[in-house]
């Protein structure tokens, strides 16, 4: 009995009872539950912070970027009475500004340079200008924006060359400007009308040692040339007068502009006629009409700084610019580029600024506006003064002095971004010297008359394209990878495969620019039909692999285990690589003159660049499989290995359940892998930075470079002034390129979640 109720307990041992309140179980649940919890939070606050992250830097970016779309402010100060022009003073033929707005320049039609403090109208200096005795100022020109050469015509026919200058010095710490009048061509003048008739328009140009004065009485046009050179032994300096006949006209002379480089000579005529002189040839290219409405007429006009375009102002409010730009035939013409509307009067009188494309007007009813003709923009319009006076507009574009009804009338001009408007981020511009409108980006020029071209269309396309050319290589390559990798391959190979290809993200992408512009760029030049043909055997030789491998007899395929058949296409793959790239030379010789590159370029008339798309798409491409790999890969092999054997054990092929059953599954996470390397392959810098040539063209030609928006922004920052509009641009630029991820990310994840919805019932 003992020995069978000790049997008894042994197969039915007594209950143990588990006391799940003592003090340790308590405190560990205390511990987990307060994990719990500071996980949550920490999670939630993470997230949290990466969205308020995101929204400051977008707000910082448009906090930046929006002053770019300001108009122009202007303000008024209390109008000056000055002594000196209450007093007989004279015609005011000509006002300029200095360049700290401190003093100021009047010329009168008595031969008088009056130079005043723009702060109270005092009198500084007053200067004598050597005019001829019983001789009258007839009539006042000036060289292009910025020159401070002017020129006096004189009623018998001889002309004044002079300048004004401004000397600042420090005497006892005090900043003071003196003020001259100098005569870098003597004080002699120059005779332009033989017949000693008044000069009623006049006006000069100087290019290196060489100045050219024109002048008109009527419709007579009078040109001289003079030249000047330099012994650079014994430093004498010889002169010598050449006199430009041209055709003469039948209309009244209105205004002359000499082009900077002394081709062209303008000649506004008539009511509202051009005629376009070259001094070269000495013969008339062309009269133009300026006006299509025949009641109205030009009324004033002025050269843009660097003195290409004219701006000329009508009777009815308008202001028109022109410049010459070569026709279908390739012959220069003075062509209409664009217009402005200051309003419905008169245009009294236009001056431009000295360094950049803008100019202000006023109009006989005493409205001022502020434009700028590379942006077409219109930037302000406002009422002034009472009526049509002089003014003048300071070097820095920030101050304007205005002499009407004998007063002195200071405005203040705040006016920083002119050169900034959709049209001209988004649209075709018409730049200078350019012979049709175009999109152009060239933020900045040796030059201090340069036209900005701030096109942001270049930079966008080549963004789109790189990302375009680095999707076509990365997308299929990484997809496919990534489905045999999880669906086909055995379990032991893909453990070492996947890691290999993951560790490729961890390759630094200034490591792969630099292999790619001074190796892969040069090598791909001299291997062209190398690398298209193995582009095109590769497929090829992978199909006729396979196909041999099936025919094979079972005893010699069964040898190889499942899911590692992939390794027999490595010497396969190498093999093909180099007969390819083996028998590039022979291919080139045979099919290509010896030279694909110039082959390409005359026969097929497609420019080359070593530095081109296809580099970058090869570098940056395989810079952006890894993230579509993994993220694809993960996606398919997380599909439910049920819906695999139950679609199999229903009769399907292994290769209808992956088309039909994991692909559909897995196609959420399939997108979402593409759109990451697509937002990857669209933020990309330093590969494009360094394997692209960096050239802002809009061509989708596989051999020619790119400028994408990160990179122009990697570029171009350190040189850009902080706050000034080229700075402001770049951040727009990153704006651009933020939203545009963000907007993409937006609908892959509205898309992803629809297919989730839509398969989630398999």
């Amino acid at each position: 009995m003992n020995d069978l109720a000790n049997s008894t307990m042994t197969q039915n041992p007594p209950a143990v009872r588990i006391d799940f309140n003592t003090p340790e179980l308590k405190r560990k649940r205390r511990m987990r539950a307060l994990k719990d919890r500071l996980t949550r939070w920490y999670v939630l606050v993470g997230g949290l912070a990466v969205l308020a992250a995101i929204t400051l830097i977008f707000f910082y970016l448009a906090y930046v970027v929006l002053p770019l779309f300001q108009g122009a402010e202007l303000s008024s100060k209390k109008a000056m009475e000055p002594t000196w022009l209450q007093q007989d003073a004279g015609k005011p033929l000509m006002i300029a500004l200095e360049e700290q707005n401190l003093v100021g320049m009047r010329v009168s039609d008595r031969g008088q340079a009056l130079f005043f403090d723009t702060k109270t109208g005092a009198e500084l200096e007053r200067v004598d200008l050597p005019v001829p005795a019983g001789m009258q100022v007839t009539s006042i020109g000036t060289d292009q924006p910025g020159s401070p050469l002017v020129v006096l015509g004189m009623s018998n026919g001889q002309a004044m060359v002079f300048s004004h200058s401004y000397k600042i010095t420090y005497p006892d710490n005090k900043k003071t400007i003196t003020p001259g009048i100098d005569f870098p061509y003597g004080q002699d003048a120059f005779t332009l009308d033989e017949q000693g008739r008044a000069l009623e328009q006049v006006s000069l140009n100087v290019n290196g040692e060489t100045l050219v004065l024109a002048g008109s009485t009527g419709s007579h046009l009078q040109v001289l040339q003079l030249t000047r050179e330099e012994n650079m032994m014994t430093g004498e300096v010889t002169s010598e007068q050449n006199r430009i006949d041209l055709p003469q006209m039948t209309e009244a002379v209105k205004s002359i502009f000499i082009d900077p480089r002394q081709q062209w000579l303008y000649v506004i005529n008539g009511r509202a006629q051009a005629d376009v002189f070259s001094l070269r040839d000495k013969s008339l290219n062309g009269r133009y009409k300026l006006l299509e409405d025949g009641q109205a007429e030009i009324t004033a006009s002025t050269q843009l700084v660097g003195g290409i375009s004219l701006i000329l102002g009508d009777s009815k409010g308008g202001l028109n610019q022109w410049f010459m730009a070569r026709d279908a035939d390739g012959e220069s013409r003075l062509k209409l580029i664009r217009g402005f509307q200051l309003g419905t009067a008169p245009i009294a009188q236009i001056d431009a600024e000295e360094r950049r494309k803008g100019f202000i007007a006023l109009d006989t009813e005493g409205k001022l506006g502020v434009f700028h003709s590379t942006a077409h923009r219109t930037l302000l319009v406002e009422p002034v003064a009472e009526g049509a006076g002089i003014l003048a507009l300071s070097p820095r574009a920030n101050r304007i002095i205005i002499e009407e009804g004998g007063k002195l009338l200071p405005l203040s001009l705040k006016n920083p971004h002119p050169e900034v408007s959709f049209s001209a981020l988004w649209g075709k511009v018409w730049y200078e010297n350019y012979d049709e409108p175009k999109y152009v980006w060239q933020s900045t020029a040796s030059n201090t008359d340069f036209e900005p071209k701030l096109s942001l269309s270049p930079l966008t396309f080549g963004t789109l394209k790189a990302a375009f050319y680095a999707m076509i290589l990365a997308a299929p390559l990484a997809i496919a990878a990534a489905i045999y990798t999880a669906y086909f391959m055995a379990p032991g190979m893909r453990r070492k495969v996947k890691p290999v290809i993951e560790l490729m993200e961890a390759m630094p992408t200034v490591i792969l620019g630099f292999f790619a512009g001074l190796f892969l760029a040069p090598y791909l030049e001299g291997h062209l039909p190398g690398v298209f043909s193995l582009f095109l055997l590769m497929p090829f030789g992978i199909l006729l692999a396979g196909f041999a491998w099936s025919r094979l007899p079972e005893s010699i395929r069964l040898r190889v285990p499942d899911g590692w058949e992939a390794a027999i296409l490595i010497p396969v793959i190498l093999f093909i690589g180099w007969f390819a790239l083996s028998m590039s030379p022979l291919l080139e010789t045979w099919f290509f003159g010896g030279d694909m590159r110039l082959w390409i370029t005359n026969d097929l008339g497609i420019t080359y660049d070593q530095r081109n798309a296809l580099v970058v798409g090869i570098a940056m491409g395989f810079a952006v499989i890894p993230n579509i790999y993994s993220i694809a890969e993960d996606a398919v092999f997380s599909v439910p290995r049920s819906l695999t054997l139950g679609s199999l054990a229903l009769g399907a092929t292994p290769w209808q359940t992956l088309t039909r059953v994991v692909i559909l599954t897995a196609s959420p996470g399939i997108f979402s892998a593409l759109m990451i390397g697509m937002g990857r392959a669209v933020g990309e810098t330093m590969i494009v930075l360094m394997a692209t040539g960096n050239t802002p063209v809009m061509e989708m030609n596989l051999f020619e470079g790119m400028r994408t928006l990160a990179a122009n922004v990697a570029v171009e920052m350190p040189e850009s002034e902080v706050g000034g509009s080229h700075y402001r641009v770049l951040f727009l630029a990153a704006l651009v390129l933020l939203m545009f991820t963000f907007v993409m990310n937006t609908l892959a994840e509205l898309i992803r979640q629809r297919l989730r919805k839509k398969y989630s019932s398999l």
